[in-house]
């Protein structure tokens, strides 16, 4: 008799342990906003994209990401493709060409079982340098570019910021980000009055254009953009999500299959609709981690913001851009770069696993390109020739 209650109240359980919108979703919501929203909106202006279909397919990813995986599994733009389009203001057709092609060599690669055979091949430590290599990054782009980016008044903001988010870190009742993102727009609100031109002028409906992506924008793409991205994609989409993901989220049992499909999955139907490349990575998952993201909740808020912006507010955004203040963006930033490095405290035993982790996370952060790749081979082939005394065996 009692066996349907029983049913559904396991139903609920279940769903509350994949999906929540409490507080502590909400501030993880914010955790990958300084990585991705700098990218989208530099891309936007580089490349001339169609603004609503770039928010609404980023959006959708999100929301796509964090329903499968339950988990604050992120979509992220393709770093190294953004980088090179916002350099030499490469058009959107062979930006969309790009996506096409490495959604298209993502699944060749994991229906032959490439990416199986990487996962197994390159030892965990090595990993651990590609993570320890991003942080680094992120936290040179955050100190360097973001905190200063508004002078004396900047500092003020970020200092207050990182004050604020320390003592809160870890805090379930009051989590950091919703406080510091509030600062934020304040912020944005008093010295730049962005909101007035968003609130007055933007409201109006739109939806994604649809797009034919031509085989020469598929080649240029697949020359200029795609095998640039692929080391990167390799070495933090695949290999570094799925170990941080085995770190935050045991219980999930995520897999480089799983991971790749996703990855490929999205890059075959972004292009069609105007949105950009997207792939998963290890630093968002930390970053919404930190800020309390512990479900696919999270994911889906900050997808849902996005969303909305596309829908009704595209019109608008252009001249709204800058109401969100980089300082802001830079202490989050930084905070997710850290949690990142934190993940090598594991390889402080050993010293040559963690001599291999510091030389990989070097070479990531000062080789151009393909950093990735190099440390992640120059790595490894260290790892398999040390004696097995100082290897410790972590594979």
């Amino acid at each position: 008799m009692n066996a349907e209650p029983q049913k559904a109240k396991n139903e609920a359980g279940w769903l509350r342990s994949r999906v929540r919108f409490d507080r502590n979703e909400f501030s993880g919501a914010f955790g990958d906003i300084g990585t991705d929203f700098p990218l989208i909106v530099a891309m936007i202006l580089a490349a001339g994209l169609h603004i609503p279909s770039v928010l609404i397919m980023f959006g959708v990813m999100q929301i796509f990401t964090g329903l499968l995986y339950g988990m604050p599994m992120p979509a992220q733009p393709l770093k190294a493709m953004a980088v090179i389009v916002i350099a030499q203001k490469l058009s959107g057709s062979i930006l969309y060409g790009a996506g096409l092609a490495i959604g298209v060599v993502m699944l060749l690669l994991t229906l032959t079982g490439t990416i199986d055979w990487l996962a197994r091949a390159v030892p965990k430590v090595v990993v651990r340098g590609i993570q320890f290599g991003l942080g680094l990054q992120l936290s040179y782009l955050a100190l360097h570019d973001y905190v200063p980016h508004d002078g004396r008044w900047g500092y003020v903001l970020a200092g207050g910021a990182f004050v604020l988010t320390i003592l809160l870190l870890g805090n379930r009742k009051f989590p950091p980000a919703l406080l510091v993102i509030a600062i934020g727009i304040a912020y944005g609100l008093i010295f730049k009055f962005g909101g007035v031109a968003l609130a007055n002028h933007g409201f109006g409906v739109h939806l994604p254009n649809f797009h034919i992506p031509l085989w020469s924008d598929i080649l240029t793409g697949f020359v200029l953009l795609t095998i640039p991205q692929i080391p990167l994609s390799l070495g933090n989409s695949i290999l570094a999500t799925r170990q941080i993901a085995e770190d935050l989220f045991p219980e999930k049992h995520v897999t480089v299959n799983k991971i790749s499909t996703t990855y490929s999955v999205m890059n075959l139907v972004n292009p069609f609709f105007g949105g950009i490349p997207t792939c998963h990575g290890s630093g968002g998952i930390a970053g919404h981690h930190t800020f309390g993201g512990r479900t696919g909740g999270s994911v889906i808020i900050y997808g849902s913001i996005y969303l909305t912006l596309g829908l009704f507010f595209s019109a608008g955004f252009s001249k709204a851009i800058n109401l969100f203040p980089y300082p802001i963006l830079g202490v989050i930033l930084l905070f997710e770069a850290v949690a990142l490095m934190r993940l090598v405290r594991d390889t402080m035993a050993v010293p040559g696993e963690f001599g291999i982790v510091i030389l990989v996370g070097l070479i990531c952060l000062a080789v151009p390109v393909w950093g990735y790749v190099v440390g992640l081979v120059v790595g490894t082939a260290i790892y398999y020739l040390l004696p097995e005394r100082l290897s410790g065996g972590s594979r």
